[in-house]
């Protein structure tokens, strides 16, 4: 049986692949900070900005609950806290974002660039 834990991960590795094939640079994976966690941090050169990712995966596509419902408001908080904590710690001083990337089945369903925050 596939518990959730697997699904996420077997997800971020997707995710990961995805972002590779479309010429992106991972820069980290399930990066800590604090308390909060990235589920990666990638490269991507055609705007040139680093891209703070959340993935969310299902084993199957659920009508009703697309992967996208699971970002949350508390998530997105995190996601956000984290991403400045980084760019913070690295005394990163130039162009990033947020984005979130839904993994169905075992492959890509959906990449949303510049996450809206409201």
């Amino acid at each position: 049986m596939t518990t959730n834990a697997d699904t996420g991960l077997k997800g971020e590795e997707i995710a990961a692949r995805y972002f590779l094939s479309i010429g992106y640079d991972i820069r980290g994976r399930n990066v800590r900070v604090g308390h909060d966690e990235i589920d990666i941090i990638a490269h991507d050169p055609v705007d040139d900005v680093i891209v703070f990712a959340e993935v969310k995966s299902r084993s199957k596509l659920l009508e009703d609950f697309p992967p996208e419902l699971g970002l949350d408001w508390r998530k997105k908080q995190c996601l956000i806290h984290a991403a400045r904590a980084w760019v913070n710690r690295y005394h990163y001083d130039r162009g990033y974002r947020m984005d979130l990337v839904s993994v169905v089945g075992g492959r890509v369903t959906g990449h949303l660039k510049e996450l809206d925050w409201d």
